[in-house]
């Protein structure tokens, strides 16, 4: 299991290492990655507070923040309007309450609170910049970009809630919010199954998503609250990072289409 996880997580930085904006595809990728970074980063603390995958946890902390400000100072230097370029220096500022958050504050019950709501408007900004540069593309494929790119997030956003409810953090709001992004994660698996620009490789690694759907969702079926287990709550940590890995690259198939 835990190898599977490092295989994922190194899949996921490869795709991330352009080192520039390649195209407004790229840019719709890299734009639609920072909302999945907001909630994978809180994923990741989440289960460090819970010592839940621990080393795993920590890189996957570490690898998310590098990451975000990588892709954050690419995004800036290629945005292609001032409207695109204020988002960004707003998402700057989110991004620095965020880590500090993250980075400069022991983990504890008492801070989850804080760090989930600074995540929330990194997400929003993150989001507002991702559909920017959708309508700057002006194309079809720009939006299966932003919906296959948008899935990545919801998968780190539902195991972010699941720990969450473990811990008896508003648990009824923390199940609202994994159906809510349940219900959209499937929708967004059927658009981008049965969009016309779907490839053979695409249509491939939808059928590896709907199979590792399978385990995550179960996994998240089992919330039990307090009653969850450290094994349980391992599992959904790492099938979420499974999960998270195939949609990065259906991301990528999308974006390196010229159509």
């Amino acid at each position: 299991m835990k190898r599977r996880l490092f295989i994922a997580s190194t899949a996921l930085a490869a795709v991330g290492a352009r080192a520039q904006v390649a195209d407004l595809n790229d840019a719709i990728n890299k734009a639609g990655r920072q909302r999945m970074l907001s909630q994978r980063a809180s994923k990741a603390y989440l289960a460090l507070l819970q010592k839940v995958e621990t080393r795993n946890a920590q890189q996957v902390l570490d690898k998310s923040i590098a990451l975000f400000e990588k892709q954050l100072g690419e995004l800036k230097a290629f945005a292609p309007s001032p409207t695109i370029r204020d988002t960004y220096e707003a998402l700057d500022g989110a991004w620095g309450n965020f880590k500090r958050e993250l980075t400069t504050v022991t983990p504890s019950k008492d801070e989850v609170a804080k760090v989930v709501k600074l995540d929330a408007a990194v997400l929003a900004l993150a989001n507002q910049g991702t559909t920017q540069y959708e309508a700057a593309s002006g194309k079809p494929v720009g939006r299966l970009v932003n919906v296959a790119g948008r899935q990545r997030m919801l998968s780190q956003r539902m195991a972010k809630f699941y720990l969450a409810g473990a811990m008896q953090i508003d648990a009824a709001g923390s199940a609202a919010e994994i159906a809510k992004s349940r219900a959209e994660f499937l929708a967004g698996l059927d658009i981008l199954r049965n969009a016309p620009e779907a490839t053979a490789q695409i249509r491939q690694e939808l059928v590896l998503a709907d199979a590792q759907w399978m385990f995550f969702n179960r996994g998240l079926l089992r919330l039990e609250g307090a009653g969850a287990s450290p094994a349980l709550m391992s599992d959904v940590f790492v099938t979420s990072e499974n999960l998270l890995g195939i949609m990065d690259r259906v991301t990528g198939l999308y974006s390196d289409l010229k159509t």
